[in-house]
């Protein structure tokens, strides 16, 4: 019987920079092989290969995307053997720490034809002063906005009955667990749900609980404890065995949109802006927070700025995302035109005979 595919994002786009859960997956895996290479799309139709030929053999595979062409792959996970490859350059540079043991290198610096890059140095540059200056502004104007979003959390917190949101994740706690205690300890596992991309933010929360028979969709408003809530229920099921995967937010990397409790096949989403889902299937129930947050007409209108000011701001987001992901395709592009296939494949067919 074949395996199965989760799709989630590699790294994500923030206000306090670029993101990524690698290095807890890195430290998870029994084996890493780290990619080095130059910009490319090359190394995503290799790991897709790998995720067919190894989901074929029965294995579940995690898959991790990248923003700029959420369509590309950067990384698979294979679960079981715990086998873990990743594009390991671009867009952040991760080092193995294990050479010899856990981690191996394959180094793609070494495919290309000199005389192609040679005549195409002028135009690679060109592009690569362009897709930095235009993510330095993407960057830039995501933590503009993630600053603008706090002083919209700031409003609610002020105006939130938090007494009646204890009550809440108390009254969760005891639905969920009850008095289990299980004899092992807890698997803990991190992964991003999504990011802002060229086409906007762009979530994996479909896929990563399709499997999942209940899915409790939280509806609240910025800043009233959707995050606390999560963290909080995650913390307790650690407590008591139970495994949890805490999805990381894509704006703000110290929010969790999602926390999963494998074992009890039961997800808690953030199903707000920009990640938008409402009951759509059997086991999809509503877990709303909104009327915890006391009415304040004063408050709406302070909001109505703050939100017309972040709107802007994320569309100024968006604008230099397509640029930033333009000129990295053009890039792209061009790189790959030079490389030596035969050189290529030589090197990536290992892949394939890991397990």
């Amino acid at each position: 019987m074949n395996g199965t595919i989760t799709q989630y994002m590699g790294t994500a786009y923030t206000g306090a920079g670029i993101s990524h859960k690698y290095d807890k997956l890195i430290a998870l895996a029994s084996q890493t092989l780290f990619l080095k290479c130059p910009p490319t799309n090359a190394i995503s139709s290799v790991l897709n290969e790998a995720v067919a030929h190894y989901v074929k053999q029965g294995y579940d595979i995690d898959r991790f995307m990248d923003p700029i062409q959420p369509d590309k792959t950067d990384a698979i996970y294979i679960k079981g053997p715990n086998v873990l490859i990743l594009q390991a350059s671009h867009p952040v540079a991760l080092e193995p720490t294990d050479i010899g043991g856990k981690h191996k290198v394959i180094s793609f610096y070494d495919v290309y034809d000199e005389a192609k890059l040679r005549e195409q140095n002028g135009s690679i540059v060109k592009m690569l002063t362009e897709s930095s200056d235009a993510l330095r502004k993407a960057l830039q104007a995501l933590e503009d906005a993630k600053g603008i979003h706090d002083d919209w959390e700031k409003v609610n917190i002020r105006r939130m009955m938090w007494d009646v949101h204890v009550d809440k994740i108390n009254s969760l706690k005891e639905e969920l667990f009850g008095t289990i205690q299980l004899n092992k300890g807890s698997v803990v596992s991190h992964r991003l749900i999504g990011s802002l991309t060229s086409g906007g933010a762009q979530d994996f929360m479909s896929s990563i609980t399709k499997r999942i028979d209940r899915r409790m969709l939280i509806k609240a408003f910025p800043g009233t404890g959707k995050s606390t809530l999560m963290k909080t229920l995650g913390a307790e099921a650690e407590k008591r065995g139970f495994d949890v995967q805490y999805g990381w937010c894509g704006l703000d990397p110290s929010g969790v949109d999602l926390v999963l409790f494998p074992e009890l096949s039961v997800c808690i989403l953030d199903a707000t802006e920009p990640h938008v889902y409402d009951v759509e299937r059997k086991g999809d129930e509503l877990l709303d927070l909104m009327n915890l947050c006391e009415d304040d007409t004063g408050a709406e209108e302070e909001i109505s700025v703050i939100r017309e000011a972040y709107a802007e701001k994320m569309l100024d987001a968006t604008g230099y995302m397509q640029s930033y992901a333009q000129a990295e395709n053009s890039m792209k592009v061009m790189m790959d035109s030079a490389i030596i296939r035969s050189v290529f494949e030589k090197k990536t067919g290992s892949l394939l005979n890991l397990i």
